[in-house]
């Protein structure tokens, strides 16, 4: 019901920013509004109501949305009819057709014309009638989805008018499916009744599908049979859909993931380090972007939207400092002695959530969605939110950015040479140790911007970073230690199994059953699905 008001509400606002058509002239309609003056019952003021929904002139919606709000009032000293704004007294009056200000009168001059709901009901009913008619595409196209999921056999004529006029391809459809509705539930013959079910049967969808549903415990015979069977074709269309929804959370839940392991792809699967505090190279990219958020809220709130633009160069500078000052500062030192490495990375990982802890203060903060990432569409049956899609986009786009350092520079050629065998690259005179330390914090600045995109899909906390350092362990070795396409395929893998594995073992269950799997792989491939080779990895 609410939904269905929201949608009436903003046909009407559309509609009235429409000047009048020439439906009915103005100074019929006048005298039919002033007719509420003398309509002493809720039938009198219905009968009125419904003659000026006949006039079919959109001018008609001021009004009788006033008369819906309770603020359509009559002037006892003429019996004039005015919207009213009885906020203050003198209240203030408009002109119930144009509503312009019309002066003022003291509140005990006025008289309230009273509604109940089934007035109410039947001014809704107008409205979506009357903007059937509007010039807007979009508009119209709300009145009949209004319509489709409140039928009614009262608004076929309407329907009817609507559609012979109809030149938009979507709308007529939609008008056409809501006309086969309002049949559903009206009294016309057997045949007109089976033809809408054909019809409704053959758009399919889910709100058609739960009309059949009502359709099919009232029919009888050859009506309830071809119901019965639209309502099954419906839902295996549905059933489709509903593997591609899980598809695309899969493939959502997988941008999440690549985002987050593939700077551990660099550091883990490159240099072999072990780091525990790579998910809190996620979270200070998150914190970055809050900090620049605040910084943009306070001093420049009109470049709210730009605000990623801003936050993403910096989390990469402040994540990969980060990195930095922690491989040269205890990495360097521990190389080749993992256990070691793991302890240390652990405990700065607790450093570092606890210096966050003491800036920030240990609640969630949040950190808003521009508008361009804000809101969701539906394709078909899919219903496909911005913010992920942008995070899908940005995802792919950091892999082949990535992916180009890594092939197509000298950097990434030496980082490469290392990674295959790091004695022969030195003795070619590549200083080694500051290719760790720039790929390692390559890797940290990485996830840095990780951060800043799963801080517009998750809570920005301290412990932002613990929930993704293991499905990014996992993602790493599943596809193959230190492989980029490996870890992008591990990625989509990982994240369409999960959600295919959630609806029947929940989300722990079933992250288990996603780890025992990956054990059985690398039992039968040990260095995951996309090794790498060299004399090094092969010793």
């Amino acid at each position: 019901m609410i939904r269905t008001v929201s949608v009436l509400c903003l046909s009407l606002l559309a509609m009235l920013a429409v000047p009048a058509t020439a439906g009915a002239d103005e100074a019929g309609l006048r005298a039919t509004i002033a007719k509420f003056a003398e309509a002493k019952s809720f039938p009198a003021i219905e009968t009125v109501v419904k003659e000026l929904a006949a006039s079919g002139d959109p001018a008609v919606g001021r009004p009788l949305k006033a008369l819906s709000d309770g603020n359509l009032y009559v002037r006892k000293s003429d019996k004039a009819v005015f919207i009213v704004d009885d906020t203050g007294d003198p209240a203030r009056l408009a002109d119930p057709l144009t509503g312009d200000a019309a002066g003022e009168a003291a509140k005990s001059d006025l008289a309230k014309i009273k509604v109940n709901n089934g007035l109410r009901g039947t001014i809704r009913d107008t409205f979506g009638a009357l903007t059937l008619g509007a010039a807007e595409p979009d508009v119209r196209l709300k009145a009949a989805l209004t319509m489709l999921g409140a039928p009614d056999a009262a608004n076929i004529e309407a329907l009817d008018a609507a559609i012979a006029r109809e030149t938009d391809a979507d709308v007529k459809a939609a008008m056409e499916r809501a006309r086969a509705a309002c049949i559903l539930v009206s009294d016309r013959p057997e045949a007109d009744r089976l033809a809408a079910v054909e019809l409704i049967g053959s758009y399919g969808g889910r709100e058609t599908g739960l009309l059949l549903t009502g359709r099919q415990g009232n029919s009888q015979g050859a009506g309830e049979g071809a119901a019965g069977e639209a309502e099954a074709r419906i839902d295996a269309t549905l059933a489709l859909w509903d593997v591609g929804q899980n598809v695309w959370y899969g493939i959502s839940l997988g941008s999440v993931l690549l985002l987050a392991a593939i700077g551990l792809a660099i550091t883990f699967g490159v240099m072999g380090v072990i780091n525990m505090a790579h998910g809190e190279m996620v979270m200070l990219g998150a914190y970055t972007t809050y900090v620049v958020q605040q910084v943009i809220r306070a001093s420049f709130p009109s470049l709210f939207d730009w605000s990623l633009a801003f936050a993403l160069p910096l989390a990469f500078l402040v994540a990969g400092l980060v990195g930095l000052a922690l491989e040269r500062g205890v990495i360097r030192f521990l190389y080749g002695r993992p256990l070691e490495t793991l302890l240390a990375t652990w405990g700065v990982s607790l450093i570092l959530q606890q210096a966050v802890r003491t800036i920030f203060g240990p609640t969630n903060r949040e950190v808003g969605n521009p508008s361009w990432m804000s809101g969701s569409f539906k394709l078909g049956e899919l219903a496909i939110t911005w913010n992920r899609l942008w995070i899908l986009a940005f995802a792919l786009g950091v892999f082949v950015v990535l992916l180009y350092v890594m092939k197509r520079t000298p950097w990434g050629l030496q980082m490469r040479a290392v990674t295959a065998n790091r004695r022969m690259a030195a003795s070619m005179g590549i200083r080694t140790p500051w290719v760790d330390a720039l790929t390692f914090a390559l890797g940290s600045g990485i996830a840095g911007i990780a951060g800043v995109a799963l801080s517009q899909i998750d809570n920005v906390s301290p412990n932002l970073g613990q929930g993704y350092i293991i499905d990014s362990f996992m993602v790493v070795v599943f596809g193959g230690v230190g492989n980029l396409w490996g870890t992008l395929v591990g990625a989509f893998s990982l994240g369409i199994v999960n959600k295919f594995l959630e609806p029947y073992a929940g989300a722990v269950l079933g992250k288990i059953v996603v780890l025992v799997l990956i054990i059985l792989v690398i039992q039968k491939r040990p260095r995951g699905l996309f090794a790498l080779k060299g004399r090094a990895v092969e010793a």
